[in-house]
This record gives structure tokens, C-alpha cells and sequence, in this order.
């Protein structure tokens, strides 16, 4: 296992080096020229070509790649073009913080809700509780967040008082109620889907038969070897949940006022802030790397099967 884990962090470096240089190349080629962009109307063919030999933005590529990586590395993601003065990091890093928590919020509601609830519907298959349970989380998963959002608020918010209509105050606050149900809620279905399928599998499989004709209790069997198993393929699912922080609670920030990530990139979309946009598509490709890191180590301790490998 220890080889298998090294190995995996050995290739992690690799990756990030090849998706940065995917990053940076898009930078380069994305129409705009950004001294022009940080100039704006000050822009003046004399002031453009200062600032180019300023930026090092003539050098040649190879050099401009090694230069961002190394300042990458230090943590400098440049300055952004819209809010001068300012740099990347000190833009992004409250608000990914946010996104972050709220993110989290969500996934404990998800995870809280689809994990027992989709074991549950696959241990009840032939009932009636069995599709019950899916059509409602099937009804809860194609309702749209733009009308969710609005009934949460209007039923605890306006109707009970019980919860604040927006605002961010933590994590671990009243106001992160709603908007970590509004993600939650949604993904909770995408996980009792998948849980009841891949614990229907796992039933039908001949170990487990073999557990109950050994007189084993309901109790380890369903631990043991139903659940373990049964969670392989959730791994997977999650770790892309994590890695897909950015683009999940666009609508949710926007309708609570979240003070997250979502508002600054879309603001960065349409300004062109090239710094900021890079910056995002960076840490993305970093979290999906990381993401499916961690998910091949937790296989690792959760299959016994790929310890030996």
C-alpha cells in the first residue's frame, strides 16, 4: 500500500505542471491584450508598450511560463486587471473560504440524507417504500434552484422566522442553513441513486451469501460487507463533488448573498480579468488532482483487494 500511495503522490507534481501549462497557454491566447486591459482608457500605443516590457509580456513563452510557475509557487498569482492594486490571492482567498464552507455545508446534507436513505430504499427493494423513496428524490432533484431557493426562504425564513433569509456569518451559523439545503437537497438524490445501486449490487454478490449461511448477524453483514462495498463507487462521486466546488452554488451565492467565489468569477467572465480567470481554472484543475488523489488512498484503506495490488 505504501508503494501505491507513492507512486500516486510521485504523479501528482506532473499533473499540476501539465494542466498550469494548459492554464497558462489559454491565458496567452485569449483575445485582449492585457495591457491594454489594465490600462482601459489611459490605454495609448506608448503607455501599452511600457507596460508590455513592464509585465515581461514580450519575452518569449517559455520564459513567461517559468517565470508564472515560479511565482505560482510562491503563491503570487499576478495582480488582478479590474481592481488594481490588488492581487489575485487576496481576492480570491477570503472568498474561496466561503465557497468552501458552504460547499462542506452542503455535502454533510447530501451525504447525510442519500447515503442511509439510498442504503435503506435497496434493503426495501419490492416495497412500495422503494420507489417511493426515489420518485421524491427524483421530484426533489429536478425542481430547479431559482424555485427552491425561494420557497425555503418564503416557508423559514418569511413564514416561520426560524432561519435568516441571507447574509454569510460562517459555517457553522444559521444563516448557512438554507443555502447548504438548497445544494444539499438536490444532491442528496444524485447519492440515493447511486448508493441503492451499487448496494443492490453488492447484495447480489456470493460473499454475502456466504456471510448469512455462516450465521453472521444482519448488523456486521450490512457494516462489514454490504456498506464498505457499496461505498466504492460514492468515493468517486464525491471527489468530483469537492473538485466541482466553483460552478455548484453559482445560483445559491447570487439568491442568498453569499459573499463566495462565484460572484467574483462571473465578474471576472465579463471584465476579461484574465489574472482572476486563470487563477480559478488553476485551483480548480488543483482540487480535481488532489480530489482523486485522496480518493485512490482512501480506496486503499476501504478495499482490502487494491492494498494488495
Amino acid at each position: 500500500m505504501l508503494v501505491y500511495i507513492l507512486r500516486r503522490l510521485l504523479w501528482t507534481p506532473v499533473l499540476l505542471l501539465l494542466a498550469a501549462f494548459f492554464v497558462f497557454f489559454m491565458g496567452t491566447v485569449a483575445p485582449g491584450d492585457p495591457a491594454e486591459l489594465r490600462l482601459g482608457n489611459r490605454a495609448t500605443p506608448e503607455r501599452v508598450d511600457r507596460l508590455r516590457e513592464q509585465l515581461g509580456l514580450n519575452d518569449p513563452l517559455p520564459i513567461r511560463y517559468m517565470r508564472f510557475i515560479g511565482n505560482a509557487l510562491k503563491g503570487d498569482l499576478g495582480e488582478s486587471y479590474v481592481f488594481q492594486g490588488k492581487t489575485v490571492t487576496s481576492l480570491i482567498g477570503p472568498r474561496l473560504l466561503v465557497s468552501l464552507q458552504l460547499n462542506i455545508a452542503a455535502s454533510i446534507v447530501a451525504l447525510g440524507i442519500g447515503l442511509p436513505l439510498g442504503f435503506y430504499a435497496a434493503k426495501r427493494q419490492g416495497t412500495k417504500t422503494d420507489p417511493a423513496i426515489l420518485i421524491s428524490m427524483l421530484i426533489l432533484y429536478a425542481m430547479p434552484v431559482f424555485f427552491t431557493a425561494p420557497f425555503l426562504i418564503l416557508f423559514f425564513a418569511v413564514k416561520l422566522h426560524w432561519v435568516p433569509a441571507s447574509g454569510w456569518n460562517g459555517m457553522f451559523s444559521t444563516q448557512a442553513i438554507l443555502p447548504a439545503l438548497t445544494i444539499g437537497i438536490p444532491g442528496a438524490a444524485i447519492f440515493v441513486r447511486h448508493m441503492r445501486a451499487s448496494t443492490l449490487e453488492v447484495i447480489g454478490q456470493e460473499y454475502i451469501r456466504t456471510a448469512r449461511a455462516k450465521g453472521m448477524s444482519n448488523f456486521v453483514i450490512n457494516y462489514r460487507h454490504v456498506a464498505r462495498n457499496a461505498l466504492l463507487p460514492i468515493l468517486t462521486l464525491l471527489g468530483f463533488t469537492f473538485a466541482g466546488i466553483f460552478g455548484g452554488s453559482l445560483i445559491v451565492e447570487l439568491i442568498y448573498g453569499i459573499p463566495g467565489v462565484s460572484r467574483l468569477s462571473l465578474d471576472a467572465i465579463f471584465q476579461r480579468d484574465f489574472p482572476v480567470l486563470t487563477a480559478f481554472v488553476l485551483l480548480g484543475s488543483l482540487m480535481l488532482v488532489l480530489a482523486n488523489l485522496v480518493i485512490d488512498i482512501a480506496y486503499t484503506f476501504i478495499d482490502p483487494r487494491i492494498r494488495l495490488k
